[in-house]
């Protein structure tokens, strides 16, 4: 077989499996290079089950409030049947990708590959050398783990799936989308649960309405949150793991994760030494079409940093297949990108917040706080918010932002009418579905305030 292709992606996750298969529709002749899984962090331990943990999560608050609908409940959880039928459903979607990527003809290479020129890459297992006019690198990210000492007792996102058993405690360090998000997941299925962060809210840089009703929403769920502080050390006692804190105070728990961020996958694969430049961060600097400082070496996902979200390196492939194999130039808009953040409650969020929006010019704000009616028969208490950001006297919409139950699932389809840089006029005329949470959108009367001039009136 001829070692010589059109194109190599290294990678073989939501990016480079999309470019890999749209080149290969196009008619070049693709290899796709993987050393772990097919279908990468989303599909193999990352969005995908995530949102099965999430449902299962949820199901103790289910049970919480059936008793006011009538039901009477009695379960009990076993989380080896959780892990089990969430690797049956991963096999399913593994054999999905693979098979998406064999039927138009790419080959898979299960191997690590490293840059070895500016058109060839070096098969570490085999010692093939295989040459292509174009190599996309598709590498994605790790999770960051912080240099402290005892850092090998603590897990990550990576070994929160595969746990043999759940711990009685957990300390979760990080307050963005994983750290929230397993916090959720870990609460609701019974274990004492405590987030960790250096900051003083979760969800830096999200809308403060947002930040603040989700850092409420975890409280209530029993979740314990540590402001302001970092983890200095790990150590073991006994059957537990003693974390040291920052403020000095020391304490023991079942298990310790880190959510501290992800990394790009760039070290060790010879990016330097064949001339391809990295920002900073140690991502891929690329340009709008995904060419690196190397003519023939491109990249998209989670390697650039450009925007770590699935979706994006989804369409950064696409985009890459059409202007490279199908002589049809696509950059993609990373300008307007929704959020979810799949905690209890749930976040959906799009465009700008208020602070930012604020700064931009006179904007009018539209807010709505109500209790979600499926919990209007029980004595839960959680609040559900609507917010809508519009330039003053009913302009463009700038900013949605919701938490609540199917936040991002109206978050989705706020995104196409703010793509269509839809006004507050446009939303009115939709016509309210009643009873939903979603009609607050389109039946706000007048702003809850404004701002003018920058000043909030």
């Amino acid at each position: 077989m001829s070692d010589s292709y059109d194109l190599v992606v290294i990678g073989a996750g939501s990016g480079g499996v999309r470019a890999a298969r749209v080149a290969a529709t196009y008619g070049a002749r693709v290899a796709i290079i993987e050393e772990y899984r097919v279908g990468g962090t989303c599909v193999i331990r990352g969005c995908v089950p995530k949102k099965l943990f999430v449902y299962a999560s949820r199901f103790k608050d289910m049970f919480e409030i059936a008793p006011s609908f009538g039901w009477t409940v009695d379960a009990s959880f076993d989380w080896p049947t959780l892990v089990a039928n969430k690797d049956k459903e991963i096999a399913r979607l593994e054999a999905a990708y693979v098979a998406g990527l064999e039927g138009p003809g790419a080959e898979i290479i299960r191997d690590r590959a490293v840059l070895t020129g500016l058109n060839s890459v070096k098969l570490l297992k085999s010692g093939r050398e295989l040459t292509a006019r174009t190599i996309l690198v598709a590498t994605g990210g790790h999770p960051y783990i912080p240099d402290i000492p005892g850092k090998e007792l603590a897990i990550t996102s990576n070994e929160a799936f595969h746990l043999e058993k759940l711990p009685h405690s957990i300390l979760i360090e990080g307050g963005g989308f994983i750290g929230v998000e397993f916090a959720t997941i870990f609460a609701g299925l019974g274990v004492h649960t405590t987030i960790v962060y250096r900051g003083e809210r979760v969800l830096r840089g999200f809308d403060e309405d947002i930040r603040t009703g989700l850092e409420a929403g975890l409280e209530a769920r029993g979740i314990k949150i540590i402001y302001e502080t970092n983890v200095l050390g790990l150590r073991e006692t006994g059957n537990d793991i003693t974390v040291s804190f920052s403020d000095g105070i020391d304490a023991p728990y079942g298990a310790v994760m880190f959510a501290t961020g992800r990394t790009p996958n760039t070290a060790g694969i010879g990016l330097e030494e064949v001339g391809v430049a990295l920002n900073e961060d140690g991502a891929i600097a690329v340009d709008a079409y995904s060419q690196s400082s190397v003519p023939s070496i491109y990249a998209v996902g989670d390697v650039t940093n450009r925007a770590q979200l699935t979706p994006i390196a989804i369409r950064e492939g696409q985009a890459f297949a059409e202007t490279v194999f199908n002589d049809n130039p696509i950059a993609v808009d990373h300008s307007l990108i929704g959020e979810a953040v799949f905690g209890e409650p749930e976040v959906g969020t799009i465009g700008l917040t208020e602070h930012d929006a604020a700064t931009h010019g006179d904007i009018d704000v539209y807010i709505a706080r109500f209790r979600p009616m499926i919990n209007t028969l029980s004595t839960k208490s959680d609040r559900m918010m609507m917010k809508l950001i519009t330039l003053a006297n009913g302009g463009r919409v700038l900013g949605v932002h919701i938490i609540g139950p199917g936040a991002a699932e109206i978050i989705q389809m706020a995104a196409i009418a703010m793509g269509m840089n839809a006004t507050k006029a446009d939303f009115d005329r939709a016509i309210a579905m009643h009873p939903t949470a979603a009609e607050e959108l389109v039946t706000f009367k007048k702003p809850s305030y404004v701002y003018r001039g920058g000043v909030k009136v």
